[in-house]
């Protein structure tokens, strides 16, 4: 997987961390219609999902190493 900005990561991470619980929080209230209860709950934990996939990314993912092509070589 090619490398991603810490800064991109952690937005999607925060959106779908909010979006999650957000739809589990509406999916078992009252709010909700008794025949879309399940899916909209389901929906929730499958952003959780997602959030924590991008967890992971974020903490697993190699620095970006610089590009020696711009480096201007050093003379003596």
């Amino acid at each position: 997987m090619r490398y991603i900005e810490p800064t991109r990561v952690k937005v999607l991470m925060m959106m779908f961390f909010a979006t999650g619980v957000l739809g589990i929080i509406i999916g078992l209230s009252p709010v909700a219609p008794p025949s879309t209860k399940m899916i909209i709950t389901f929906m929730g934990v499958v952003n959780v999902s997602l959030g924590a996939f991008f967890t992971f990314i974020l903490l697993t993912q190699a620095e970006k190493a610089p590009d020696k092509r711009k480096k201007k070589k050093k003379r003596d």
